[in-house]
């Protein structure tokens, strides 16, 4: 999570439109609200959160980051924000009907372990739905550095033990070990018709490992990587917006009693 400290207002002015590609896709997995109680986790500065809600959702949100939730607290005041973070949730379990987390999974250092603290907060007979990046924004920003001569390093990538393969199959197997029954994978595209202004935003308001990257760089770099910011953004971009391909893996399950994640939660 310490790459996302403190970029609420950054992201919320660029990739919160993008992570917003999946939402009607998630809303249909989901089904009809009637009323029913949902934990969106990892839900940065509420949208998903205020969207289920707006669709008849009885929505808790979870979030540790600070200033996505005084982002939330301010656009989406209706929606109740939890302080709280994967792999330890502060909920009871089976305490919700439905749980979902939009690109969470891609950001914890266990994914089996955070999927099966998911579970265990969902009442049998209830439905998962996780979604991870197969196609990034990360390529559009690696197009930047090697214009700008910049190699970028990585940043604070999984241990391999814990890692996983970034495509719906890959993505369907790490759920399954980690207690997810059953699990339906399908691959998610879109397009995100991004201005320049959101493009930047995130990058000088670091964030992601792109942003990241960025401010770890000095005048003169940060120069060279604005430059061909700018010469990509010219070459491709269409009235002020550069369209740019994504697509996510969007993975759903029931659970029930025989296959439930349980513990007792202090």
């Amino acid at each position: 999570m310490k790459a996302w400290e403190g970029v609420g207002e950054a992201y919320a002015a660029s990739y919160a439109s993008l992570c917003a590609g999946t939402h009607d896709d998630l809303l249909r997995r989901l089904g009809a609200a009637e009323g029913r109680r949902l934990l969106d986790v990892g839900s940065g500065t509420g949208r998903l959160a205020a969207r289920l809600m707006g669709a008849g959702w009885t929505v808790t949100a979870c979030e540790p980051e600070s200033t996505m939730r005084a982002v939330a607290a301010r656009e989406h005041p209706r929606v109740s924000v939890v302080d709280g973070a994967l792999p330890s949730l502060p909920f009871a379990d089976a305490a919700f009907d439905a749980v979902t987390a939009n690109f969470v999974l891609n950001h914890v250092s266990d994914p089996r372990e955070a999927a099966r603290e998911l579970a265990r907060v969902m009442v049998p007979g209830g439905i998962l739905i996780a979604t991870t990046w197969v196609v990034s924004p990360s390529w559009f920003w690696r197009s930047v550095c090697q214009r700008a001569g910049l190699v970028a390093t990585p940043a604070g990538g999984l241990a391999p033990e814990k890692d996983f393969e970034r495509t719906p199959a890959g993505f369907g197997r790490t759920l399954a070990e980690g207690g997810w029954p059953s699990v339906a994978v399908s691959e998610l595209s879109w397009t995100w018709r991004a201005t320049t202004d959101e493009l930047w935003r995130s990058a000088e308001g670091g964030v992601a490992s792109a942003g990241a990257f960025y401010l770890s760089l000095d005048a003169a770099e940060r120069g060279k990587f604005a430059r061909a910011f700018d010469q990509l953004c010219e070459e491709h971009g269409d009235g002020g917006a550069v369209a740019l391909d994504h697509t996510a893996a969007v993975a759903s399950a029931a659970l029930d009693e025989r296959t439930g994640a349980r513990r007792t939660h202090a």
